[in-house]
């Protein structure tokens, strides 16, 4: 018999389970107190929260510390409030129907359209693993001297260890990306210390300031900030992976469900909001008030942090945080392709084949233009994989508020006025700047 919380607006059947080598894989224990659960529970959150620290994020935060100061932390703070949203939206689609995002686009839209979102997501998920790729590459470059070239190659490796951690348990890869974060947390925490930041000026840069619309140069930077917080693949990613979890199947179990895993995401959400701001903070207290504020390049900030702090590991430091940053969002964005390919087009390929096709499409492009180009060109990169993703962010945005919205598809689940309000708000808000930035960025390259 059917439940009365289960989906019966959906065109057909979802079919296979998404990620179906760990789908329901993780065990929740039993009768076990909320901190138990919560710890059961903990971990998709943390690979979501990876593409809110990733390299591309890195310029945008760097030229906002360098520029203004402190001033731009109210932004990363509404950005990152918004991806916490956006997050919890993915949560319910996914425990209430059993569907991730992709699948369910590909139940609701005609053949055409699902096509048409696919090949956009294909793109998205390119774009932002070239980021990635290009990311790991310059840390491999400033800590040990290897060319881009070959730097680009190297990241492709990390295919075969997330094969190796997914045969053996999906909980092995979520420790590998809590690793990492930790590592980019402690890194940045050290140098924090050492960069020794005014906390007054630090706790006012929360507060949003009307000087920010008003400036077009803080505006600008704002967009980038805004525009590259929310990851299209996120989406599709944090769909399927809270699927990962063994709960009950009725209105109560999903209940607890979304929970424990809106908790799991929000805590690493505001991980992810620290790691953001402390690069910012970083460049402020070390490039702002010393002259450089210039400075928006990652390579130009690991050359010069050394020199300005008066400490050698601190270019080293910066440098570690920047690998773990790459690698980790290498790790989640070969996920997403498996998940989008599956999702989108039922088509079920050998995982090692589809994740060495995801690492061919952003490694050969990433070496051909920086063999071509010169290592010049890596800033280029990384603008170019920003702009692809802004115009793909809505049409990840808006189906995933339109079905969740929806009682047909999710019974008592569905969205109340006040988070339809809210998520319409920040979906407009975010589409809104990436147009403006996209539309820059053309005006840019005209002139």
């Amino acid at each position: 018999m059917k439940s009365d919380t289960e989906p019966v607006a959906w065109r057909r059947s979802a079919g296979d389970v998404s990620l179906p080598e760990v789908h329901r894989s993780v065990a929740i224990p039993a009768g076990a107190g909320f901190w138990r659960k919560l710890l059961a529970y903990a971990g998709p959150g943390f690979l979501v929260a990876v593409g809110y620290m990733d390299p591309g994020n890195w310029a945008t935060d760097l030229a906002g510390g360098a520029q203004f100061g402190y001033t731009l932390l109210s932004v990363i703070m509404i950005s990152n409030l918004m991806a916490i949203l956006l997050q919890h939206l993915c949560v319910k689609l996914g425990v209430v129907t059993g569907r991730d995002l992709a699948q369910a686009c590909r139940d609701h839209y005609p053949k055409p359209v699902v096509w048409f979102l696919w090949v956009l997501c294909e793109g998205a998920i390119a774009a932002c693993d070239l980021a990635e790729v290009v990311g790991s590459a310059i840390a491999l470059q400033l800590l040990f001297g290897i060319p881009l070239v070959w730097g680009c190659v190297i990241t492709a490796l990390d295919v075969l260890l997330v094969l190796y951690l997914q045969h053996h348990s999906f909980r092995y890869v979520e420790a590998l990306v809590i690793t990492l974060i930790l590592t980019i947390g402690s890194c940045f925490a050290v140098n924090l210390w050492l960069a020794q930041p005014s906390l007054t000026g630090v706790l006012l840069g929360f507060t949003p300031h009307l000087s920010i619309l008003t400036h077009p140069g803080m505006l600008y930077v704002s967009i980038g900030i805004i525009g590259a917080t929310v990851m299209p693949h996120n989406l599709y990613l944090h769909s399927s992976i809270v699927q990962t979890r063994i709960f009950t199947q009725n209105a109560p179990g999903k209940r607890e469900a979304i929970k424990f895993a809106t908790i799991d995401s929000t805590v690493a959400l505001m991980f992810a909001l620290f790691i953001n701001g402390a690069i910012l903070v970083l460049a402020a207290a070390a490039f702002h008030w010393s002259g450089h504020q210039d400075v928006a390049e990652i390579q130009d900030a690991y050359k010069l942090l050394s020199p300005l702090l008066g400490v050698t590991m601190a270019s080293v430091l910066f440098a570690v945080a920047l690998l773990a940053s790459g690698q980790n969002s290498t790790l989640t964005g070969t996920l997403a392709g498996q998940i989008v390919m599956e999702g989108f087009l039922n088509i079920r390929i050998t995982p090692w084949l589809r994740r060495i096709i995801t690492r061919a499409i952003a490694i050969v492009p990433a070496v051909c233009i920086i063999g071509y180009y010169g290592e010049s060109k890596t800033g280029d990169l990384l603008v170019a994989s920003q702009v692809v993703l802004s115009m793909q962010l809505g049409f990840a945005v808006w189906p995933l508020l339109r079905f969740t919205g929806e009682r047909a598809k999710m019974g008592e689940f569905v969205n109340p006025w006040w988070i339809k309000l809210l998520g319409w708000t920040c979906a407009l808000i975010i589409i809104g700047l990436n147009v403006k930035f996209l539309w820059d960025w053309l005006c840019t390259k005209r002139s």
